[in-house]
């Protein structure tokens, strides 16, 4: 199948708009910021997706800044980590509606596109650059604040990420060796890959995690094993 055979939902953007709180002056820029690599590289949605990145960063870290004055750089790094981080995008990104109207190729949209996290979260940071470029920063920081509501709601004392809670985990209990990560597999294409780790800890039974980088699945293995011990609740 080749990157013109695209699928697309919804074309009437009408809705699409009024979810995002804005009505574009340049149709082309969400357009595009909808279209993913798979649809046509030519005119994919990348190079939004890099300046949406910091945009959304920018956004997050200045909002951390007003909202914690007593916070340290170190601890205001790691909220900013977890609001920044592709899961985040990808829920923001499905509460925003924009699952159907990706522009993807049909073959990725067959199996299974709309909902990987990787593509979500990469549209989505395309869509706050489309409205930074068409809006400026208040048009795009009026979309942050909004999808972003529950991630700032839900920000804790304890951001440690799951490999590192279950490094300290295993050392509190005098473990002889650190977690062990073991790649079961990697899949998808190579603008889309999906990695299977699995990981084993002080005797336990191994849980497998998955994501979208090697990275990723690690921290979902780690998370997954934690939260069988009752130790991780995210």
């Amino acid at each position: 199948m080749t990157g013109s055979a695209r699928s697309s939902i919804k074309p009437d953007r009408g809705a699409l708009e009024a979810s995002l709180g804005h009505s574009f002056h340049d149709k082309t820029l969400l357009e595009r910021a909808l279209t993913h690599a798979s649809a046509g590289a030519a005119n994919s949605n990348e190079r939004l997706e890099f300046l949406g990145d910091r945009v959304l960063g920018l956004v997050v870290a200045e909002r951390l800044y007003r909202l914690y004055p007593k916070d340290a750089e170190g601890v205001l790094a790691l909220k900013l980590n977890a609001l920044v981080r592709k899961e985040a995008c990808a829920e923001a990104a499905h509460a925003a509606g924009l699952s159907d109207h990706l522009i993807l190729a049909v073959s990725e949209a067959s199996s299974g596109g709309r909902k990987k996290a990787v593509i979500l979260a990469g549209a989505c940071e395309a869509v706050i650059a489309a409205l930074y470029l068409d809006g400026g920063l208040e048009a795009a920081r009026q979309f942050i604040e909004r999808y972003w509501s529950n991630g700032f709601a839900a920000l804790g004392q304890d951001m440690r990420d799951p490999k590192t809670a279950l490094q300290e985990w295993a050392q509190a209990r005098s473990a002889r060796t650190a977690p062990v990560y073991r790649m079961v597999r990697r899949e998808g294409p190579d603008h889309a890959p999906r990695f299977v780790v699995e990981v084993t800890a002080d005797g336990e039974p191994p849980e497998i995690g998955e994501g979208g980088s090697k990275r990723e699945a690690e921290q979902a293995a780690a998370a997954a094993l934690l939260k069988k011990l009752g130790l991780w609740k995210v």
